[in-house]
């Protein structure tokens, strides 16, 4: 987990690809156990990032959301351009776990339930 504010973030490690300077990494994000979308309920989604770990730059490519349950997608495209990874943001949080992977501890959180169940405990605090 890389911080808790609306939603707890996750960082995939296992999905990071490293380009140089970049890196890409895919991020879960959980939501409170009561969000519904009509009647819908839903755990958080997934998205991936690219980071310029020199510039300090965020690039949320996608978002997909994902269903209590756990069926995922369709996955939209983010068409905002990179931008500055400000500290005490999710994307200076992320970006950190994608450049310095030894910044982040171990959290036991090794399924997207596991993950659901840690956020949402961090969330209700």
């Amino acid at each position: 987990m890389t911080g808790v504010g609306r939603f707890a973030v996750f960082a995939d490690m296992v999905s990071v690809e490293r380009d140089g300077d970049g890196v890409k990494m895919r991020a879960f994000q959980v939501a409170e156990a009561d969000f519904h979308v009509g009647d819908q309920a839903y755990w958080g989604g997934w998205s991936w990032w690219r980071f310029d770990c020199a510039a300090r730059s965020a690039d949320r490519l996608d978002f997909a959301a994902v269903k209590a349950g756990g069926a995922e997608g369709p996955a939209t495209p983010d068409p905002a351009p990179p931008y500055e990874a400000v500290e005490g943001g999710d994307a200076a949080e992320l970006l950190a776990a994608a450049c310095d992977p030894d910044s982040v501890g171990p959290y036991g959180v090794g399924t997207l339930d596991d993950a659901v169940r840690v956020g949402r405990e961090a969330l209700s605090q």
